[in-house]
């Protein structure tokens, strides 16, 4: 079964973990990585979820495991849901945040890259049902609609400031 560290409200480990659908105990919080990855056409590539994980539209992300980093968190998490292996330098964290109330710290990632043809991905079937190429409008009328899983919306929102504002 798989852990995850816990942290405290400073982000500092507290050397306890936790499994996999446990409830976070108070005073304690784990990390979600999300990544959002760009096409050359300006397009995202999103994953529709599984039925058993709400079936919604979202990007690829989740909680690195215990004695992972963030950032090897999400490299994971790609690998392991879509089959494609990013490197660390390719990778742009562009927001780090809190959720008192959901007992995490968020760590969204963006990465510009052409992928040849998703169709050879090795999607995860437990976790993800398929993968597809979405523009910022598409994206924006499957929530419209709420089939994109507004946590990661909410993220993408943010990466758009992000891109808007020259990628501070």
């Amino acid at each position: 079964m798989e852990q995850r560290d816990l942290y405290d409200i400073n982000r500092s480990l507290t050397g306890q973990t936790i499994f996999k659908g446990d409830s976070i105990p108070e005073n304690n919080y784990i990390i979600v990585v999300l990544v959002f990855i760009q096409n050359s056409e300006g397009k995202f590539l999103i994953q529709k979820r599984s039925e058993i994980k709400n079936g919604k539209y979202a990007t690829t992300g989740g909680h690195p495991k215990s004695g992972e980093n963030s950032i090897q968190g999400i490299i994971s998490e790609v690998k392991e849901e879509i089959g494609l292996e990013l490197k660390p330098d390719d990778i742009q964290l562009y927001y780090t945040g809190r959720s008192d109330s959901e007992r995490v710290f968020w760590d969204d990632y963006y990465i510009k890259m052409d992928i040849d043809d998703i169709s050879n991905l090795a999607l995860q079937k437990e976790e993800v049902e398929s993968v597809c190429w979405l523009s910022i409008e598409e994206i924006h009328s499957l929530m419209k609609d709420n089939k994109f899983f507004k946590n990661h919306y909410e993220e993408f929102e943010i990466l758009l400031n992000w891109l808007k504002d020259g990628k501070k």
